[in-house]
């Protein structure tokens, strides 16, 4: 089943184009990346995907319907979540509190207590600090309570803008275990962002290479990692 569609996205920041022609597509259950430098239109796309940007022109739909109209808010109360890079938790809430937010949306549709308890299931640690403010948890700590909270709100595409940004290897690797649990036991479906290409091509089973706000590639990341573009520009091969 296919869950996102975006075709033919053109994204203009005044006079100046950040996104030209952009057309990917998302399937039920799939982690797909977006990889590319900085300045390539990855966190454009994403936030136009959210609402948060409005095209000039082009579509995006989920789950079968139109959203590039609705507001934020509407499309989280859709399915749709996004966790930025900068991670935007409440600093002086707790954990708890944050978590409880994240639900605030679809609080209608949502069971906060079993919610909870699912986020606890893969963040262990954001149960033993439910009590801790936001501001005291460590950087991965902090990564982990923003994904929490964005499974709050019952989600079925994630939008994840450069999780690994500051994270220790350790941490990085924490976090890309839970990404896959959350494919393969929640069936949460994942778009990724990364500037880090070879975790990217690593988590996901397909990818879309941009530059200069166009697609330059596209395949399975199998495929992505033979390809002498990617190598050189993004692996560093």
């Amino acid at each position: 089943m296919e869950i996102l569609k975006v075709s033919n996205l053109n994204v203009y920041y005044g006079n100046a184009q950040a996104l030209r022609d952009i057309s990917i597509d998302v399937f039920e259950n799939e982690i797909v990346t977006l990889v590319g430098g900085n300045g390539a239109g990855k966190t454009t796309l994403m936030m136009t995907i959210s609402g948060i940007i409005k095209a000039r022109s082009g579509s995006v739909e989920f789950m079968g319907r139109r959203v590039d109209g609705l507001k934020p808010y509407q499309i989280v109360r859709l399915g749709i979540a996004q966790v930025s890079q900068e991670r935007n938790l409440f600093p002086n809430m707790t954990v708890m509190e944050n978590l409880e937010l994240g639900a605030y949306p679809s609080q209608k549709t949502v069971n906060i207590k079993e919610k909870l308890e699912e986020v606890y299931q893969y963040f262990e640690v954001l149960d033993t600090y439910k009590g801790k403010k936001a501001s005291l948890l460590s950087g991965g700590e902090q990564q982990m309570l923003a994904v929490g909270r964005a499974l709050m709100s019952n989600v079925r595409l994630l939008l994840l803008d450069e999780p690994s940004t500051g994270l220790a290897p350790i941490i990085v690797k924490e976090l890309s275990n839970i990404i896959r649990r959350l494919r393969d036991e929640a069936k949460l479906t994942t778009l990724l962002v990364e500037q880090n290409a070879t975790l990217a091509l690593d988590l996901a089973e397909r990818g879309y290479v941009l530059e200069v706000g166009s697609i330059i590639a596209t395949g399975t990341t199998s495929n992505l990692r033979k390809s002498d573009l990617v190598k050189k520009a993004y692996l560093g091969l």
